[in-house]
């Protein structure tokens, strides 16, 4: 048993983990909360994971994202919501490898060929003011389990922008992060996997996946833990 085995078995005895779901001791995300979580699945668009649609949606044959596909585990409500809250701003970091066990099954069913896991990249101020990204966390845990390279240098924020929470609706979100995001330390190359907690309208993934293009990516995937439809 190693140092850090032994560390996180004695932080679970002094303080022992909760469901964010049911708060009942015994695991961050219970087995019960984790299985009646509800799934974005069913009937969506392949592009873009909007749902209610067979094919590709209006607005992806309009308008193409940057991106050539995404996927979603769950739908931003109940538990999800509370998991991606607490994680986000709960200072709960060690739900990561909780949350991104559902991630890596449907990364395993979905298979996209990609070379690499890249993490969404977190603004200055609230990276600094959080100790940590959200998403940085989630990807390690999925290049982890998937045996990709984990590639946070490739892309970094180059202008701090209000949370794209506090815009009123798509076009507004789209021009919050637009030109956000730069290529960092390390060119990207073949075809990137992008990693996020969350998305709603998908304005962060298409300008992070145009930025990792830009900069010589050849396609970009991506995958959240929720979405919020």
């Amino acid at each position: 048993m190693n140092v850090a085995t032994i560390w996180s078995r004695a932080l679970d005895i002094v303080f022992p983990p909760r469901c964010v779901g049911c708060r009942e001791f015994g695991a961050f995300i219970c087995d019960t909360c984790m299985t009646e979580a509800p799934r974005a699945d069913g009937a969506r668009c392949e592009r873009c994971w909007t749902p209610g649609h067979a094919d590709f949606c209006l607005t992806c044959y309009l308008h193409p994202p940057a991106f050539r596909a995404t996927r979603s585990v769950f739908t931003y409500t109940g538990t999800a919501r509370a998991a991606v809250l607490a994680l986000k701003f709960g200072g709960v970091s060690a739900l990561a490898p909780t949350m991104a066990a559902p991630m890596n099954e449907v990364l395993s069913r979905w298979s996209p060929l990609v070379d690499a896991v890249v993490p969404v990249p977190l603004g200055g101020l609230r990276g600094r003011t959080r100790g940590y990204s959200q998403a940085a966390l989630l990807a390690k845990e999925v290049a982890r389990h998937s045996g990709l390279p984990f590639e946070p240098s490739c892309l970094k924020r180059r202008k701090n922008t209000p949370a794209q929470t506090q815009q009123p609706d798509a076009f507004a979100r789209r021009k919050n992060v637009k030109d956000a995001f730069e290529i960092g330390r390390k060119q990207p190359s073949g075809r990137v996997l992008l990693i996020d907690d969350v998305t709603t309208t998908g304005a962060t993934l298409d300008a992070s996946a145009r930025a990792l293009l830009d900069g010589g990516a050849k396609d970009v995937y991506c995958l959240t833990f929720a979405r919020g439809s």
